[in-house]
């Protein structure tokens, strides 16, 4: 099974709200109902960013990297640390591409983080970079693969790109036909308590990128004082998951990113589930970041490299990632003030950003109110099956802290106020 069925496989596991076809037209719009009540003085967690993988890609062009980490305003990309058996002989071409996509993604503004689907071949167990039969790294390589990894940190540094975060595996609890390799919770432990202060110094790890956010992959080194501190980010996916909040690395410190999912097609119905899953990891996951799977794809990346446009799926994205900066807060939020509406909302940079999706088949209006703020206007950007989020709409003034806008069907606005 290569890696486009499993995800394809996995997506469809994934339980999520279903919409209703898109009803166009004029459809009247519903009387308001609860208003949002946006509290920028409870801060939550801190936003890292928004982004996709380079992975499998080959060097990707400018006119690509513009259009997602400028235009979209992207602000992560996620590497592929290709197996390379040549590592410690100084041979680096099977990092060349990906060195090339960083340094074009930094350069717009973006961290680079870089995963390791797999050791090289001569590491593991079944002397194979695919990841089936159990295969996983061996013990007595356990040294050789820290200094590995280590190498690859410092080809990327010493050539421009010091990476923002590093991670130990891409789904340890895969058993891919592609590149892959096994790792228990006590493996990722062991490892981390070996080689977590060298690795550590050289960038930030990320662990452990499991295929369902399993959190019991992380539990034992987060519950280790000695293994604890070397960890920063908890990492992983929503293949076959359920979005829930992860106390536990959170009373550690440590902030939690969706590292990777895609939805498949870019009718409005997949488009809102999308939304509605960035909100959630947001809301209820309590994650710094959101990582969608792939660039390059003509079924489920952001762009298409032969008609050299951005997908609705990008946009969406891009209702986040263009507004909310590095270094934002969540802040709470009324999340749910009607059916099918959610809401979240985030400050930073001296603005306020407000994102509201309307999953419903009824356009409707919905009030905010953000006390003791003072906003006199908002901006507002909109996705819907009719519009796309570069294009701006009317500003709405915001009279004693509130402002009233119509939600469209099967849409995802994001309104921008300036703190005065």
């Amino acid at each position: 099974m290569n890696k486009r069925v499993k995800k394809l496989i996995l997506s469809l596991m994934v339980v999520s709200i279903t919409c209703l076809p898109f009803v166009g037209g004029n459809t009247s719009i519903k009387a308001a109902a609860n208003s949002v009540t946006v509290n920028l003085t409870a801060k939550d967690q801190v936003i890292r960013g928004f982004g996709a993988s380079s992975a499998w890609c080959g060097a990707i062009n400018d006119t690509c990297m513009d259009a997602l980490y400028k235009n979209i305003g992207l602000n992560i990309l996620r590497v592929r640390i290709a197996p390379n058996d040549g590592w410690n002989r100084g041979n680096y071409s099977a990092w060349a591409d990906e060195l090339s996509n960083a340094k074009k993604a930094e350069a717009r503004g973006a961290i680079v983080f870089a995963t390791p689907w797999t050791p090289p071949a001569s590491m593991k167990t079944n002397n194979s970079t695919v990841g089936t039969n159990g295969a996983s790294l061996k013990p007595s390589s356990y040294g050789d693969y820290a200094n590995y990894l280590k190498t690859f940190v410092n080809y990327f540094a010493s050539n421009g790109v010091p990476l923002y975060a590093l991670s130990i595996q891409n789904e340890p609890d895969w058993p891919a036909s592609y590149d892959g390799c096994s790792w228990t919770a006590q493996q990722l432990h062991d490892f981390i308590k070996g080689y977590g202060a060298t690795l550590s110094k050289s960038a930030r790890i990320i662990m452990p990128e499991s295929l369902g956010f399993n959190h019991a992959l992380s539990d034992p080194t987060l519950n280790d004082p000695a293994t604890a501190p070397y960890v920063s980010i908890i990492g992983g996916h929503l293949y076959g998951a359920t979005i829930q909040d992860y106390p536990l690395a959170r009373s550690k410190g440590k902030e939690i990113w969706m590292t990777e999912h895609y939805f498949e097609g870019e009718n409005i119905s997949t488009c809102m589930n999308m939304a509605k899953e960035i909100n959630d990891c947001m809301t209820v996951g309590n994650m710094s970041a959101y990582v969608n799977w792939w660039i390059f794809s003509n079924d489920n990346g952001l762009y298409n490299p032969q008609t050299g446009v951005t997908s609705k799926r990008a946009d969406i994205l891009g209702q986040y990632s263009k507004f909310i900066g590095a270094g934002y807060n969540r802040v709470d939020a009324t999340t749910n003030p009607q059916t099918s509406v959610y809401v979240s909302a985030y400050t930073g940079n001296n603005k306020v950003v407000i994102v509201a999706i309307n999953q419903g088949t009824s356009n409707v209006n919905q009030s905010f109110n953000i006390p003791n703020a003072k906003v006199s206007k908002v901006s507002s950007w909109i996705t819907s099956s009719t519009a796309n989020m570069l294009e701006s709409n009317a500003n709405i003034n915001v009279v004693n802290g509130s402002f009233t806008a119509a939600l469209p069907a099967q849409s995802i606005t994001t309104f921008v106020g300036s703190l005065q």
